[in-house]
C-alpha cells in the first residue's frame, strides 16, 4: 500500500536525497501510521472489554500511544523540513532526532503502565473470557503491524531516518506483545490457568527493552556520534585520490540531520608546493565533497616536509615508536627544528576514545623513548583524541 500511494503521491520517489522527497515519505508514513493505530485501538478496546483481559486492553492502548508518536514523528518531518534561518543557520533536522526520541520516550511510558497493570491482574486474577470475535481482532492486529514494521523499517533505512527506525521497532515490539496475549488467551482457554497478569508483564518488560534501544539509537546522533567507518573511508579515498595530498587528519564530521552534514579536515601537503596551486587543489576537493556527499566542507592546508630524507626517515622511526606505546595511534603535523645542542622532533599524536593509558602518560612514555634514539632529540609532542573510528 506504501509503495502504491508512494507513487501516486511523491513525484521524484526515488531521490532520496532531496528534503523535499524525504519530508514525503514521512508525511506519509506519519498519516497511515495514525490511521491504522487508531483503528487498532477501537478494534482491540473493544475485544479487551468483551473478553476482560487486561493484558488486550493494555495492548489496546499501546496502539493508541503509536498513534500519538506517529504524530510525533509526522510533526518531527514537518519541522524538520523546514529552511535555516538567522537563529539556526544549519537547519532544523535534528528534529527528526528530537522526534525519535520523545517516541521512544512513549514506548517507554507504556511499558510502565502495561507492567503496573499486569501486577494488579496477578494480584487480583479474574478469567478470560474467550470469542472468536477477539481471536480475529488479534490475528487482524498481528498482521497489520507486522506489515508497520515492515514499511517503516525499509523507508527508515531507505531515507536515513532514525525516527522512523525507532517507530519500526516499536510496531515489531507490538506484534510480539499481541502474539504473547493471543497465546495467553488459548492456555487460559484450554488449561483455566490464570496467566493473563504474568503475560503482561512479559511484554511489558520486551516493550521497555525495545524502548531503550530505539532511545539510545536516536539519542546518539544528538550527543555526537562518530561518523560510520565506510564514510570515513569514502571521505579519505576521496580526499587522497589527488596526488598533491599527503596525508589527511582531524577529520570530523558535523550530523545535523540527514541531509545536512558539514566536514572538517586537515590535507597534509608539500611545504614546497605553490601554494595558489595547492589552494586550488583545496577548493577543487572541497567541491567535490560536496557534490559526493550532500554535504559542506572545509579543508585546512598543513604543509609538511616531503623531500628531505632526513625528516621522512625519523618519521618513520616516530611513527614506530608512537605505536609501539599506543597500537592504533597516528602522528601529523610532523616537523623537525635543529638547533646547536639537539633537534626538537614536533607532532601530533591521534588517539581513540577506550584506551587504557591517560593523554599525560602517553606524552611522557613518547618523549621519554624519543630521548633514547641515538643522537640528541626532545619530543614537543601533543596528544589528542580522533573524532572517528575509521
Amino acid at each position: 500500500m506504501i509503495a502504491l500511494l508512494s507513487k501516486w503521491l511523491i513525484p521524484n520517489r526515488e531521490n532520496t536525497s532531496d528534503p523535499v522527497v524525504r519530508r514525503a515519505y514521512g508525511q506519509l508514513c506519519g498519516v497511515m501510521g495514525i490511521a491504522l493505530n487508531v483503528l487498532l485501538f477501537i478494534g482491540k478496546f473493544f475485544a479487551g472489554q468483551m473478553s476482560g483481559s487486561i493484558a488486550i486492553t493494555a495492548d489496546a492502548f499501546n496502539n493508541l500511544s503509536d498513534a500519538g508518536s506517529s504524530v510525533v514523528t509526522l510533526l518531527g518531518f514537518r519541522l524538520g523540513g523546514l529552511k535555516p534561518d538567522r537563529h539556526h543557520p544549519f537547519g532544523h533536522g535534528r528534529f527528526e532526532y528530537i522526534s525519535g526520541l520523545v517516541v521512544s520516550a512513549l514506548i517507554l511510558l507504556m511499558g510502565v503502565e502495561l507492567a503496573q497493570s499486569s501486577v494488579k491482574k496477578i494480584m487480583h486474577p479474574t478469567e478470560v473470557a474467550v470469542s472468536g470475535l477477539a481471536v480475529a481482532i488479534l490475528l487482524v492486529s498481528i498482521a497489520v503491524k507486522l506489515y508497520m514494521a515492515f514499511y517503516n523499517r525499509v523507508i527508515g533505512k531507505k531515507i536515513n531516518s532514525a525516527a522512523m527506525v525507532a517507530t519500526g521497532m516499536d510496531s515489531f515490539s507490538d506484534t510480539l506483545s499481541t502474539l504473547a496475549v493471543l497465546i495467553a488467551m488459548a492456555v487460559s482457554h484450554f488449561t483455566h490457568l490464570m496467566i493473563d497478569g504474568w503475560v503482561g508483564v512479559l511484554v511489558a518488560v520486551f516493550i521497555l527493552i525495545s524502548a531503550w534501544k530505539a532511545a539510545v539509537e536516536t539519542l546518539n546522533p544528538l550527543l555526537g556520534q562518530p561518523p560510520a567507518p565506510e564514510l570515513v573511508e569514502h571521505i579519505r579515498e576521496l580526499v587522497m585520490a589527488h596526488a598533491q595530498v599527503c596525508g589527511i587528519h582531524d577529520l570530523v564530521v558535523h550530523d545535523y540531520g540527514p541531509g545536512r552534514m558539514m566536514i572538517s579536515l586537515h590535507a597534509e601537503v608539500p611545504s614546497d608546493g605553490d601554494i595558489l596551486e595547492l589552494h586550488d587543489v583545496i577548493d577543487s576537493i572541497e567541491m567535490e565533497l560536496a557534490e559526493e556527499l550532500g554535504c559542506e566542507a572545509v579543508i585546512h592546508m598543513d604543509p609538511i616536509v616531503t623531500n628531505d630524507e632526513k625528516t621522512l626517515e625519523m618519521r618513520s622511526r616516530v611513527e614506530k615508536l608512537v605505536q609501539e606505546v599506543e597500537t592504533n595511534a597516528t602522528i601529523h603535523d610532523f616537523r623537525m627544528v635543529t638547533g646547536p645542542s639537539h633537534t626538537n622532533l614536533i607532532f601530533d599524536v591521534a588517539v581513540p576514545f577506550g584506551g587504557e593509558k591517560s593523554e599525560s602518560a602517553i606524552e611522557e612514555e613518547i618523549r621519554t623513548r624519543v630521548r633514547l634514539l641515538p643522537g640528541s632529540y626532545y619530543a614537543v609532542v601533543r596528544v589528542e583524541h580522533a573524532y572517528t573510528n575509521g
